[in-house]
C-alpha cells in the first residue's frame, strides 16, 4: 500500500510540474513538444504524436516522436512531416470512426487500445505497412482529445507503446496512465487555448490599429503611407539607440515587449487626424478650399484685360465720332504694357498660390498692391480685385495653411492624446499615449501641445519625433513641397538639432548608424538617395568628436 501511495504521489507531483512548465511556455511549437514529451514520460511511452484540428475538419500532424526508431519530426525539429491530413468526415459527411485519432476528435472520447493488430473496429493498415517497412511493432495506443473552454476538440494527443518500467516489454496503457494523460490533456488544452486566444486578440488588436492608420492615410491622398512608415523608422532608430554602448544612451535598452509597445504607439501616433477636416488636411495650395480659387482670380485678370481693351476701343471710337485726332499708337502701346503687367501679376499670384518654405516681405507687399486693383463684378459693382481672405491666404509666409488652419491641424495631436488616454491598456502598453503624444514636442519646450522639455520626455517619444520629421521631409506625397533627397533632409534635421528642437544624441545615432540610409533604401525613391557628406551636416558629432569633447570638458573641470 505505501508503494501505491508513493506512486500516486509521484504521479501527482510529476503532473503538477508539467502543468507549471506548460503555463510558463509561450511558444506554441515548444508547447506542443512539451505536451508530447511530458505525456511520454508520465506513461513511459515509446512514441507520441500530436495532431491539431484544422478549420476544414482535418487532423494535421504537428509532432511525431518515436524513441526506438530515433524519430523526431515536426515542432522544433525543423523536419517537416510529409503525411496527409486525417479527415474527420467522409465525402458523405459521415464521421470517420475507422481512424483512431479521427474517432477521438469526432466523439471527444479517449480511445485506449491494448493491441492495434487485434482492433477490428479500426483501420490500422497504414500502421501495419509502417511496421513492415521499419521492423517496428506498434501495439498499445492511447488517444486523447484536447477540449477547449468552449468544449471544442482542438487537437489530439496519441501515445504509442507503453513500456513496462520493470520488464522493459510492451504493455497496455493502464487506467492510471489514461487518467494521467487525460488530466495532462485538459491542462494542455487550457494553456493552448489561452495562448491562441491571446495571439488572436493581439492579431485582432493590431489589425484594428492598422485599419485606423490606413483610414487616416486614405483620408488624404497627400499623406498616404505616413502612418505605416513612421512606425518602421521609429523602430529602426530605437534599435540603433539600444545598441549604443557609449554616452547618454548607453543604458537605454528595449525588450520585445518594449518594442511592441513602441510599434503600437507608432501606428497610433496620428490617430487624432480622424477629426481633422479634409479641406484643411488636403489643402495643396493657398487658395484651395473645396476647389482652388486661383481659377477665379485668373478669370478676374481676364476681366481686367477685357475692360482695358474695351476702354481703349471706346476712346478711339469716341475720337473718330467727334473728329478728334488722337495718338492711337500711343494708346495701343500703353494698352500692351497694361496687359503685359496684368499677365505678370497673374503669373506672380499663381506662383504665390503654390506655397513655399518662406515668402519674402516684398512679395507679400506686391500681393497687397494687386489686391487693391479695382474690377467690376457680375453685379456691376466696382470692388477690390482680391478679397481680404484671398489676400491673407496668398500672403501665407510658409506652406499653404493660415494660422487658423494650422491650429486645426495641430489640434490632431490633442485629439490623439485624448483618444489614447481614454483606452484601458494592459500593463505592457500603458506608455503608448506618452510615446505617441510627444512627437511634436521640442527639446527646448517650444513644441506642442504640452510644451514639454527634453527631460520631461521618454527616449521613445524623442525617437518618434525624429522619425515623424524625417518621414515628412522625404515623403513624395505632400501637396506643398517636393520630396527632399536624404542629404537635404539631414541638413534640416541638423539645424533643428542646433536649435535644440530634436534630441541631439538620438540625431547623432540616426546619422552615425546610418538609420536614414536603411530607411531610404526600403521606402524612398532611388533619386532621393544621394551622397551624404556627414561633415557638412550642421551640429552633427561623430563618436570620436563626442568623446574628445567630453574628455576635454572633464579635463577643464
Amino acid at each position: 500500500m505505501p508503494n501505491a501511495d508513493n506512486t500516486a504521489f509521484e504521479s501527482i507531483r510529476a503532473l503538477s510540474a508539467v502543468g507549471i512548465a506548460l503555463s510558463a511556455e509561450k511558444d506554441e511549437r515548444c508547447l506542443l513538444e512539451l505536451i508530447v514529451q511530458s505525456a511520454k514520460q508520465l506513461t513511459n511511452a515509446d512514441g507520441g504524436t500530436f495532431y491539431s484540428r484544422t478549420d476544414d475538419d482535418e487532423l494535421k500532424f504537428e509532432i511525431m516522436h518515436t524513441d526506438t526508431l530515433g524519430v523526431h519530426m515536426g515542432g522544433t525539429s525543423g523536419i517537416p512531416i510529409d503525411l496527409p491530413n486525417v479527415p474527420l468526415y467522409d465525402e458523405q459527411g459521415e464521421p470517420n470512426h475507422k481512424m483512431v485519432a479521427a474517432k477521438a476528435a469526432v466523439t471527444g472520447e479517449t480511445v485506449n487500445i491494448r493491441d492495434a493488430y487485434n482492433a477490428p473496429d479500426f483501420d490500422f493498415s497504414g500502421t501495419r505497412a509502417f511496421d513492415e517497412t521499419t521492423g517496428y511493432r506498434s501495439k498499445s495506443f492511447l488517444t486523447v482529445p484536447l477540449r477547449s473552454h468552449e468544449d471544442e476538440v482542438i487537437g489530439v494527443l496519441q501515445l504509442i507503446n507503453a513500456v513496462s518500467r520493470d520488464s522493459g516489454g510492451l504493455v497496455p496503457f493502464s487506467v492510471a496512465d489514461q487518467e494521467l494523460v487525460m488530466s495532462l490533456a485538459s491542462q494542455a488544452a487550457t494553456v493552448l487555448t489561452k495562448e491562441r486566444l491571446i495571439k488572436e486578440h493581439r492579431t485582432l488588436f493590431e489589425s484594428f490599429i492598422e485599419l485606423i492608420a490606413a483610414a487616416i492615410d486614405d483620408k488624404s491622398p497627400y499623406t498616404g503611407g505616413h502612418c505605416r512608415r513612421v512606425p518602421e523608422l521609429t523602430l529602426m532608430l530605437a534599435d540603433a539607440a539600444a545598441e549604443t554602448q557609449y554616452g547618454p544612451l548607453k543604458d537605454f535598452a528595449m525588450t520585445e515587449d518594449d518594442r511592441y509597445e513602441l510599434k503600437i504607439a507608432g501606428w497610433l501616433h496620428d490617430c487624432g487626424k480622424v477629426t481633422s477636416p479634409e479641406h484643411v488636411v488636403d489643402k495643396s495650395t493657398k487658395l484651395e478650399t473645396i476647389f482652388d480659387r486661383i481659377h477665379m482670380v485668373n478669370t478676374r485678370f481676364e476681366v481686367l484685360k477685357r475692360d482695358a481693351e474695351i476702354r481703349v476701343l471706346k476712346q478711339k471710337l469716341e475720337a473718330r465720332e467727334k473728329g478728334k485726332r488722337i495718338n492711337e499708337k500711343k494708346l495701343d502701346k500703353a494698352l500692351a504694357g497694361e496687359l503685359e503687367q496684368l499677365d505678370r501679376d497673374r503669373e506672380f499670384l499663381n506662383v504665390c498660390n503654390v506655397g513655399s518654405e518662406s515668402m519674402a516681405k516684398k512679395d507679400q507687399e506686391r500681393v497687397e498692391r494687386i489686391g487693391a486693383y479695382l474690377w467690376v463684378n457680375s453685379d456691376d459693382e466696382e470692388i477690390s480685385f482680391l478679397t481680404d481672405d484671398e489676400t491673407n491666404n496668398l500672403n501665407i509666409e510658409k506652406g499653404t495653411l493660415t494660422s487658423e488652419e494650422r491650429e486645426i491641424i495641430n489640434h490632431h495631436i490633442v485629439a490623439t492624446i485624448k483618444m489614447l488616454e481614454s483606452l484601458p491598456y494592459p500593463k505592457h502598453l500603458r506608455r503608448v499615449p506618452e510615446f505617441a503624444g510627444g512627437h511634436h514636442e521640442k527639446m527646448d519646450g517650444t513644441g506642442y501641445p504640452r510644451g514639454l522639455t527634453r527631460d520631461e520626455m521618454s527616449v521613445q517619444a524623442r525617437v518618434m519625433g525624429i522619425a515623424d520629421i524625417f518621414e515628412a521631409l522625404t515623403a513624395d506625397d505632400r501637396p506643398y513641397k517636393p520630396a527632399m533627397p536624404i542629404s537635404e533632409a539631414l541638413q534640416v534635421l541638423g539645424r533643428m538639432k542646433s536649435n535644440n528642437h530634436i534630441d541631439p544624441d538620438l540625431f547623432d545615432v540616426f546619422v552615425r548608424k546610418k538609420v536614414y540610409l536603411r530607411y531610404a533604401q526600403q521606402f524612398l525613391e532611388p533619386r532621393q538617395i544621394d551622397h551624404v557628406d556627414v561633415s557638412k551636416i550642421p551640429g552633427y558629432e561623430t563618436l570620436a568628436d563626442e568623446i574628445q569633447r567630453k574628455t576635454a570638458n572633464m579635463g577643464g573641470g
